[in-house]
């Protein structure tokens, strides 16, 4: 886009000369426009690159510590503030207190029985459970035994107290600013990474359709006033 405009300049200027009819007015827009191209390309390119006695080109490459302290900025003060966490945790809760059912689907019964069973056989009463059977007397009793611990589990999960208490923890300020501690730990080791090429490249990503536009309305306007210029010259001065 750039350079099609500066050729394109050049040419219209060319033109003004072996056209001797309109010749002036092409050539002054025409070498107005390459100026104006000529001049924002080169304003461009001094963003990003250093180009030797210009002081002040490469201007991103020379301040990318200040860039990298404002996306730092942005991404901490915009999305991870202590607020807006302790929001998203109690949104995630729901408005009838944090989801439980996946912590007594997580329960291993098969474990809870075989520590029950233990317990009873090293208890006092492990002798006379013996002389019927022991473990096997134990094992008839299991499915009542199991469905007695479920309903418990259930009870003990529906209540206010426990629903309270670990909306309560999920919803502290304790445990907001734990995340943000650590999501502003990740993004500082992320950005400590970038080189001053790294912050140069995202920064060209990010507006290169607009720089190109920024010379060819150089271009156009400086064709403008070009001709307006041409125009003055020849009929009123």
């Amino acid at each position: 886009m750039s350079l099609a405009t500066n050729i394109l300049s050049i040419a219209v200027a060319l033109l003004g000369l072996v056209i001797p009819t309109v010749g002036p007015y092409l050539w002054s827009a025409g070498i107005f426009a390459f100026s104006g191209a000529i001049t924002n390309w080169l304003a461009i390119h001094m963003l990003f690159e250093k180009v030797p006695y210009l002081k002040g080109s490469g201007v991103i490459q020379l301040r990318f510590a200040d860039f990298k302290r404002g996306i730092h900025g942005l991404i901490m003060r915009q999305f991870f503030t202590k607020e807006n966490v302790a929001r998203l945790l109690a949104q995630a809760g729901g408005n009838g207190g944090p989801d439980l059912s996946k912590v007594k689907d997580a329960i291993n019964y098969d474990q809870v029985w075989s520590k029950i069973s233990k317990a009873a056989l090293d208890s006092p009463i492990g002798g006379m459970l013996g002389m019927f059977g022991g473990e096997r007397v134990l094992q008839g009793m299991r499915p009542k035994i199991e469905a007695v611990l479920k309903d418990s589990v259930d009870d003990i999960l529906a209540s206010d107290a426990v629903k309270n208490a670990l909306g309560a923890g999920l919803s502290s300020e304790a445990v907001a600013e734990g995340i943000v501690t650590k999501v502003d730990r990740i993004v500082q080791a992320r950005l400590d990474e970038l080189t001053p090429d790294d912050v140069k490249r995202i920064v060209q990503d990010m507006i290169r359709e607009h720089l190109g536009w920024l010379v060819v309305w150089g271009g156009v306007f400086g064709g403008i006033i070009g001709l307006a210029s041409a125009v003055i010259d020849r009929h009123l001065l």
